[in-house]
């Protein structure tokens, strides 16, 4: 049973980074867009505001990336934990996992990143029609 538990701490290890590296790329989101906003507020005529519409989609796509291998990781770790002890070989390879998992595009655009990206995406519009008038 050491075995298992060893090779289930591994991959819980990979998720809890994985997990951290999610909840670092949003709040960077958040600084970066929100910096964007400021500086563009400041020069009336300047048309920086529309930079951050690289940002938003940047770290959209990169969150999506790692939501995507955390729940690769989530399928390990099930597969792993339903094994017996003689089968663990410690393997951290999800490449035959993929199929049991939604594809890198669907978790882009799953609930979670959705209403998180898209809550910046629409703070862009919003602020890019006031700016406008």
């Amino acid at each position: 049973m050491e075995n298992k538990l060893k090779h289930l701490e591994f991959i819980q290890g990979v998720i809890n980074r994985l997990a951290n590296n999610s909840f670092m790329l949003k709040g960077w989101s958040v600084i970066v867009v929100s910096a964007l906003f400021v500086l563009d507020f400041k020069n009336t005529d300047s048309k920086i505001l529309y930079l951050a519409l690289l940002p938003i989609i940047a770290f959209w796509i990169l969150d999506g990336y790692f939501l995507w291998q955390e729940r690769l990781y989530g399928k390990l770790y099930d597969k792993v934990r339903e094994l017996k002890e003689e089968e663990i070989n410690f393997s951290m390879d999800v490449s035959s996992i993929k199929e049991e998992a939604p594809s890198w595009c669907q978790t882009i655009f799953s609930k979670t990143l959705f209403i998180f990206h898209g809550i910046l995406l629409g703070a862009l519009l919003i602020v890019s029609l006031i700016k406008c008038k």
